[in-house]
């Protein structure tokens, strides 16, 4: 991304401005707002089909790291980090993601497609925080 890591880090930190300018997330809520950490309840589509959930999110403002924890919600496992690095004037963001909806047999009839579409829907937040963050 042609925009600092730091800035990048704090687009973000701000969950709750995600529905403006990423087509599949619906909602999000701040339930609660600390210096190092926020509890969001999200709405987002998967193939038109709903997907709610509850999560941490903690802040490493040293290390420019988001790491985010499902508390509750329609899957049993969701979790990973966000990290910025930044050289010569370029961000590279990682955004990785561990999931489990929890029904072994619902993942081996299409566990390719939902890694697919978990891939997919990664990748269009990915370049829709490019997107925000080199408009300004």
């Amino acid at each position: 991304m042609n925009a600092s890591a730091a800035a990048v880090y704090e687009l973000a930190k701000e969950q709750d401005r995600f529905p403006e300018f990423m087509p599949d997330v619906e909602t999000v809520t701040v339930l609660e707002r600390h210096p190092d950490r926020v509890l969001t309840k999200w709405k987002t589509l998967v193939e038109e089909a709903p997907i709610e959930w509850i999560e941490e999110d903690r802040f490493d403002d040293g290390s420019l790291r988001i790491d985010y924890k499902l508390l509750e919600g329609d899957l049993d496992t969701f979790e990973g980090a966000w990290t910025f690095d930044e050289a010569a004037g370029v961000t590279t963001v990682k955004l990785t993601v561990e999931y489990d909806f929890g029904v072994p047999t619902l993942a081996e009839l299409i566990g390719p497609t939902l890694q697919k579409k978990v891939r997919e829907n990664s990748e269009m937040m990915l370049a829709a925080l490019k997107r925000e963050a080199e408009k300004a």
